[in-house]
């Protein structure tokens, strides 16, 4: 719904379902959407342009839309979420895995053994979602792991630039089971990494 500059939508993340009023965005029902965090709870909130109690609804920066189409140029719409799958085929023959460091699966398989300590690995991106909640999201593979279970895809918070197709050096932390709300949740996560783009 649309009312004064504002979109309501009632986000359903499997769980529960949560009202959130962010600035204007082209919405329908259906779509996989995002609410920026830090939204501020308003309870017993009735809103005069729409006549309508709600009994509790957040009001949030920005509603970021994944099922946007996408733009005429073929690039992804833009806000976009950041989501475990890539969007392109990308060439992953001849990465090197950095000397002393990681592969994509190591992260994975390791996981426990890492979590809190900090990783470097070589890979390509296959996905970049710029300026998500103050950062830049990258999916790097390097041709390890399995597509089946996802732990050939590794997703890095960062505030480098990169384009899809980047052999990238990647140094950050890994986290484990971070949950931004609104059901994204990752079960391993590379958070404000250095990215260098080779």
């Amino acid at each position: 719904m649309d009312a004064a500059g504002y979109t309501y939508v009632l986000i359903d993340n499997g769980s529960e379902q949560v009202w959130v009023a962010g600035p204007s965005t082209k919405v329908a029902v259906g779509d996989e959407v995002m609410a920026a965090e830090g939204g501020v709870p308003m309870v017993n909130y009735h809103s005069k342009t729409l006549d309508r109690d709600f009994d509790v609804v957040y009001f949030v920066s920005s509603i970021l839309n994944a099922s946007a189409p996408a733009a005429i140029s073929g690039t992804p719409a833009q806000p976009s979420v950041p989501t475990p799958a890539p969007a392109v085929e990308v060439d992953l023959s001849g990465i090197s895995t950095v000397e002393g460091g990681q592969t994509v699966s190591d992260v994975f398989t390791k996981k426990e053994e890492l979590a809190g300590k900090e990783v470097i690995l070589r890979g390509k991106v296959v996905k970049f979602s710029p300026q998500i909640m103050g950062k830049n999201w990258l999916h790097v593979q390097d041709g390890t792991g399995d597509a089946g279970d996802g732990t050939n895809d590794l997703t890095v918070t960062t505030a480098v630039d990169a384009q899809v197709g980047d052999t990238v050096l990647v140094t950050g932390l890994v986290t484990l089971d971070k949950d931004f709300g609104y059901g994204y949740k990752y079960n391993v996560i590379v958070e404000d990494a250095q990215v260098v783009v080779e």
